[in-house]
């Protein structure tokens, strides 16, 4: 394939260019100092510096350039300049690709005790030692600029799922407020900066929301606040008419979503990055994801299957060990059963993404998304509810799948 003519954006080092359209579904090309990303892309998830149980050579081996870590967690342990003074949290880590640190906004509103919001920043009590601290968008800048990583987030503010309309509105404020503040913040030149547009599931407050943070200097345009609570349809229909409206020069990033039914959706919206922990979480109980949807491994059905989690999988785990070995493993509390699933689980994301890209570009995309659903949902082997349809260019999924 011919190398696209890359348009640079604002930090240094990094370039951004469309490459395919079929329909609103899109491939790129993402630049950044460390990596050449192409996308859709799916981002493993290493919160505190670690992709569960995998090791860095696992987890590129499965094609990522690009994964996600956490400010919050590593802010509070071991420490943002500790980091630094090892050399950043690339080389503390040993992953030489591309990485994206959350702001830490959505773990203080999660996990943190006693917290208080207001228009300067969130302070609250530590979940590790009860420790005060105060997160503003100044701070979440300095430690992020501390990390390293290749790509920060501007710090946001995240309604609780189902909140009322008048504190979404608020939330929307305040986050665009912290966005203008963080981006007023001396930031590395050669660390992109993306902006996150909240909303919940209203349209009107989404596209209001997103024509104020496009407008701002900032080098991709993120969603933040789905698969809260909302339904799943819901979120699809909004993705639906929202995400064409996003910058087309820019990268698009959906937060924290998610299934693979959910990723089939948002590509077809025209969503480029996605992270998600429920690969490596629904690993670790026993649940392989793949191209006929969820094998339940700890089911009888598997004593003695000698066939590998999918047939049509690539990977090393597929390639060498059976359903039965795999069982066995979750019965007997082997360390090595979550691991070898999560590899499989962060492999089949890779070659989902992998094969959305092919289907785009050859100009199949609806077919593809709406063949890749119906597989998953026929072979199944966890009980999901009856399928629903977002929107008619997106394919049907479960209203849940967790």
């Amino acid at each position: 394939m011919k190398e696209p003519v890359l348009s640079p954006l604002l930090a240094q080092g990094f370039a951004f260019a469309e490459t395919a359209r079929d329909g609103e579904a899109r491939t790129c090309v993402l630049h950044t100092p460390r990596a050449r990303i192409e996308t859709p892309v799916f981002m493993p998830v290493g919160t505190q510096a670690s992709v569960k149980s995998q090791t860095p050579e696992e987890v590129a081996a499965n094609g990522a350039r690009i994964i996600l870590a956490n400010t919050y967690h590593l802010w509070l342990r071991p420490g943002a300049e500790r980091v630094n003074r090892l050399g950043g949290v690339q080389r503390f880590m040993s992953w030489p690709h591309a990485m994206l640190t959350d702001s830490g906004g959505y773990q203080v509103f999660s996990l943190a005790k006693l917290r208080k919001i207001d228009d300067d920043g969130v302070s609250f009590r530590s979940h590790l030692d009860g420790a005060k601290k105060v997160l503003t968008p100044e701070e979440s800048m300095r430690v992020q600029g501390l990390l390293g990583a290749d790509i920060a987030m501007l710090l946001d503010e995240c309604p609780a799922g189902g909140a009322p309309r008048a504190d979404i509105e608020r939330a929307m404020k305040r986050t665009s407020a912290w966005a203008r503040r963080s981006l007023a913040f001396a930031s590395p030149s050669t660390q992109a900066r993306f902006g996150i547009v909240q909303g919940a599931a209203h349209l009107d407050l989404r596209l209001a929301h997103l024509a104020d943070v496009a407008s701002l200097p900032v080098d991709g345009v993120a969603l933040g606040g789905f698969s809260v609570g909302e339904p799943v349809a819901e979120m699809y229909r909004v993705l639906g008419e929202l995400t064409p409206q996003m910058p087309r020069d820019k990268p698009r990033y959906l937060m924290g979503v998610g299934t693979p039914y959910d990723l089939l959706a948002a590509i077809g919206s025209g969503i480029d990055m996605f992270d998600c922990v429920l690969p490596s979480r629904n690993a670790r109980n026993g649940q392989g994801l793949t191209w006929h949807g969820r094998v339940n491994i700890k089911q009888a059905r598997h004593t003695e299957d000698q066939a590998p989690l999918d047939e049509r999988c690539s990977c090393p785990v597929c390639a060498r060990f059976t359903r039965a070995y795999l069982r066995h493993l979750f019965n007997a509390k082997e360390m090595l059963g979550p691991r070898l699933m999560t590899e499989h689980n962060l492999w089949f994301y890779g070659e989902l993404t992998r094969e959305a890209r092919r289907a785009i570009r050859e100009g199949r995309y609806t077919a593809f998304a709406r063949d890749t659903a119906q597989a998953m949902r026929d072979g199944d082997e966890l009980k999901s509810p009856e399928p629903v349809v977002a929107t008619a260019r997106l394919p049907l999924a479960p209203s849940s799948v967790e």
